[in-house]
Parts: structure tokens; sequence; C-alpha cells
């Protein structure tokens, strides 16, 4: 039954991203790609759209969050677009709430279907940190979350869990509060993006490099990775 469901899941996930990709292709002309007036025509409608219904197309972009995250889908692109969609404090409270229930929803399938096969592919590699969650889970698993889940893609950061046992409270909450910190930056740099092409007529690389609203969370990113290396070296590189 898990190998079904695995094909399931497969399948369901490129469906997922061919229509959210045939979508995006569908409402954009190629040929225009390189006229920066497009974009603001884009950015215009887009706005436009989102402002006449907020709560619809807020429950539109959390259903489709949770589905692509507990399909394995990656998480940086739904943050930026979160960010462009919603600005950078709705687009960071629905992306945390969103993602982590996605995450939730992963994880809760990966134990109950293939809670072998997770162990099998990521035991051996990731065996010396278990002790470690087990020592105080929802404590260990937060600062894993915060610091970026140590370079792991997501759609694994989710699933290693599965290793320990944790608990599902705790892996939300711990989710959940973890997340905030980098998905505000994300969703502050699309929100900044959103807001340059805006307010500009042409585009220039150095007028955007030097835009508060784009340096500013790219400075805070940089801050937040050297903290996440100092974090990373005390609690984790010392258990190799």
């Amino acid at each position: 039954m898990s190998k079904n469901l695995k094909i399931f899941l497969g399948i369901s996930y490129l469906i997922l991203l061919f229509a959210f990709l045939y979508f995006i292709f569908k409402s954009i002309e190629i040929n225009k790609l390189n006229d920066f007036s497009y974009y603001k025509e884009l950015q215009k409608e887009l706005a436009n759209y989102v402002s006449i219904n907020i709560i619809t197309n807020l429950i539109y972009f959390f259903v489709f969050a949770v589905i692509w995250v507990a399909l394995l889908g990656f998480g940086s692109p739904i943050l930026i677009i979160s960010g462009i969609l919603f600005g950078q404090w709705i687009g960071t409270l629905i992306s945390v709430i969103s993602i982590s229930i996605g995450a939730l929803t992963l994880y809760s399938i990966g134990n109950f279907f293939f809670r072998d096969l997770v162990k099998k592919i990521l035991l051996r590699k990731f065996d010396k940190y278990i002790l470690l969650f087990q020592k105080n889970e929802f404590y260990y698993f937060f600062i894993y979350r915060f610091i970026g889940g140590l370079g792991v893609p997501f759609g694994l950061q989710n699933l290693i869990p599965i290793l320990f046992g944790m608990k599902k409270i705790n892996y939300f909450l711990a989710s959940f509060l973890g997340f905030i910190p980098g998905f505000f930056i994300f969703n502050t740099i699309g929100a900044g993006l959103n807001s340059y092409v805006a307010q500009s007529e042409k585009f220039s690389m150095v007028d955007f490099i030097l835009t508060p609203a784009i340096y500013t969370p790219i400075l805070m990113f940089g801050c937040l990775m050297f903290i996440s290396l100092i974090i990373k070296k005390k609690f984790f590189d010392d258990k190799n």
C-alpha cells in the first residue's frame, strides 16, 4: 500500500507543479520579458486582483502552500510569492501558518506510511543528531528550523523527526516559531521587489541594489546566516 501511495504522491506533486507552471506561463507574454513596463503592468494587475478579495486569495494561497509542502515542494519561492502578493507582514503570517501545517502534514504522512523507508535512507546520515534531539526535541528542533535545517533540502527537513518519533504538537510549534525570522526576511524581499516595480519607471541594477526595501532584507539575511553558523557550530558541529 505504501508503494502505491508513494506513486500517488509523486504523480500528485507533478500535476500540482505543472498546473502551477501552466498558470504562471499562461499569464505571461514571453516576448515582453525584457520590457520593464510589462512588469509594471503585471504588478498593477496582480495588486488589483489580490486587493479585490484578499480573504479569498489568502485561502487560495493557504491551500496551495499546504498541498505544495505536503508533496515535498521547496519553500523559498513560496515565501517570495507571499511577500509579493500580501506584503511582508500578512505574507509572513500566512506563509508561516500554511507551511507549518504543510510540513506537519508531510511528517504525519511520512511517519504513518514510510517510517521504515525514511529511517533506512536518513538514519545513517543523521544518527549523530538523534540523541541531541531526544534530549529536548522542542528546543533543538526549534534551533534546527531557525538555522535553516543544516542545509538539508526542505522536504527532507520535514521528515527527519521521524527518526526520533517527535510529538506532533512539538513539531508544529517548533517549526512555526523557528520559521518566523527567515520567513519574514524572504517575505520582505518579495514585498521589496513588488514595491520597486511599482515605484520605478525603468530598471536600473544600481538603483535596485541601493533600494532600502531590497538591501535591508538582504543584510538581515546575511546577519541571520552568520548567527546560524555560530549556533550550528555550538549545538550541532560539536556532535560530529
